[in-house]
């Protein structure tokens, strides 16, 4: 009992001493009230961390606090505060927090979640890679419409019977980035690559899971939660399969005719192997391959999973994308560049975007340096959660937030308009490096799927399921869809 009593001493002495700490700061953002040593954690678990978030936001507006365990977190909402964060105070907010995930996935390397100085190299080094091998560029687009024609094949071999569409569509996207990283697509039916799928499906799934949140909070309770020990041995996997990968691309390594990122990367690891501040070693390469591919693949496939899902619910919609298509592509291969000429197609792309959500809390971003921001005092690595949901359905930025509707993205003559506040790709300095890349990869992918096929629910089924599955990328529910031809070819 003395042992019990002394540990819950010194647990309140820790609370009591860290919420002085943090109350010095009185001119901090509101938030709720919040219990000792776990903060608004009881909250978050029973309403999930993103209704949280929206919910609180209607309280206490732009800019509020919130306390996850023993955490204090700044939540921006809204346009207008999202932006002057990001865009108009870039500098004081460029940095990534660090969440205790994706240091144990990470370790602080590779793109996504690295920091300082490593970061901005890395960022650095991927897009003038990417763009070497494409990325903006006509060459890119054939690599996409030749994977379109191996997808439409997967589609066909189904007969306008049932099927779910997640691995599809989420093999398809991946095999972009797969190529441009390792130089060459892989085949649908090759055991590596469905386990590589099975890998980033399930570790998205269980990122935002609420074991994985518990970990964050306590990482100290790792080893007792399972979504934790899943994404440890799933790292584990991937590093090892990464690094038969590495070995194979340094014995054939052409310093002058890289095949993909690896190679580029091993270039330069070479031409700096004499330098002890390289960037460029094992664990960058590491980290930076797991970003891209999870971050290149997860994103667009989930959109264009939800863009089918809205065509199979609006078909008078779908009827609108197919008579755009059928007048200015015809049966040619869609290429980004009509979007310029298919206003209604380009306004559905982008709604489905908005409306769909994905990533509905941003990545978190660390102030690094104190700032007065908006009234309120921001300490040096203040914890930021810039809450792009708050952003997409901002009812000043847009007709019916809540709805599905393409004429957020019209103008009275029905031409396309573009909206400041699309921002599902976040903005700043820490926008998505693969911005392009992804916008090119739905557009060319929808229109070559709504050329081909008419989408609809099964027999006997009457609703779409618009149900948000977990994880931390919001993704549809598995539900069976049929794909009907729309064009008899001989």
């Amino acid at each position: 009992m003395e042992a019990v009593a002394t540990i819950l001493m010194a647990a309140a002495a820790i609370y009591i001493l860290y919420t002085w700490i943090n109350n010095k700061n009185d001119n901090f953002p509101p938030g709720p009230r919040c219990l000792p040593l776990i903060g608004n954690l009881r909250v978050v678990l029973l309403k999930g961390l993103h209704k949280t978030l929206m919910e609180l936001s209607e309280t206490y507006g732009p800019v509020f606090s919130i306390q996850i365990g023993m955490k204090k977190m700044v939540v921006l909402a809204g346009y207008d505060a999202v932006k002057d964060a990001l865009i108009t105070h870039a500098e004081e907010f460029e940095e990534r927090a660090r969440v205790p995930i994706y240091e144990m996935m990470d370790k602080g390397m590779g793109l996504s979640f690295s920091h300082g100085d490593n970061w901005k190299m890395m960022r650095k080094f991927t897009i003038s890679t990417l763009r070497d091998f494409g990325m903006g560029r006509t060459s890119l687009e054939e690599r996409i419409a030749e994977e379109c024609s191996y997808l439409v094949q997967r589609i066909k071999s189904f007969k306008g019977k049932p099927f779910e569409n997640t691995r599809p569509m989420y093999s398809a996207v991946a095999n972009i980035i797969v190529s441009m990283v390792f130089g060459n697509r892989m085949d649908y039916e090759d055991p590596q690559f469905n386990r590589l799928v099975d890998i980033n499906i399930e570790n998205t799934k269980f990122l935002g899971s609420k074991m994985v949140l518990l970990y964050n909070v306590y990482p100290a309770l790792g080893i007792l939660l399972a979504g934790y020990r899943t994404i440890r041995k799933n790292t584990e996997e991937l590093c090892s399969f990464m690094q038969c990968a590495f070995m194979k691309h340094l014995k054939e390594l052409d310093v002058n005719d890289p095949r993909g990122l690896i190679d580029s990367f091993l270039a330069r690891q070479n031409l700096e192997k004499g330098n002890p501040h390289s960037y460029f070693h094992i664990d960058n390469l590491y980290g930076l391959i797991r970003s891209l591919l999870n971050a290149g693949t997860e994103t667009s496939s989930t959109t264009l999973r939800w863009a089918l899902l809205m065509m199979i619910k609006y078909p008078y919609y779908q009827e609108k994308v197919q008579e755009e298509i059928s007048k200015v592509i015809g049966l040619g291969q869609p290429k980004y560049s009509h979007r310029l000429q298919m206003p209604f197609t380009n306004a559905v792309v982008h709604e489905t975007q908005r409306f769909a959500d994905i990533v509905p809390m941003n990545l978190p971003h660390e102030t690094t340096q104190d700032i007065n921001f908006r009234g309120y005092h921001l300490p040096k690595g203040t914890y930021i959660i810039p809450l792009l949901s708050s952003v997409l359905h901002d009812k000043k930025q847009f007709k019916s937030p809540e709805e599905f509707n393409p004429n957020n993205f019209l103008d009275s003559e029905g031409q396309f308009m573009k909206n400041e506040a699309f921002l599902p790709f976040s903005a700043g300095r820490r926008v998505c490096a693969g911005e392009n890349l992804a916008r090119m990869e739905i557009f060319i992918f929808f229109t070559s799927l709504l050329q081909k096929f008419t989408f609809c629910l099964p027999p006997g089924v009457s609703e779409v399921d618009l149900t948000p599955g977990p994880g931390f990328v919001v993704a549809p529910l598995p539900q069976d869809i049929c794909a009907i031809p729309q064009i008899q070819e001989d």
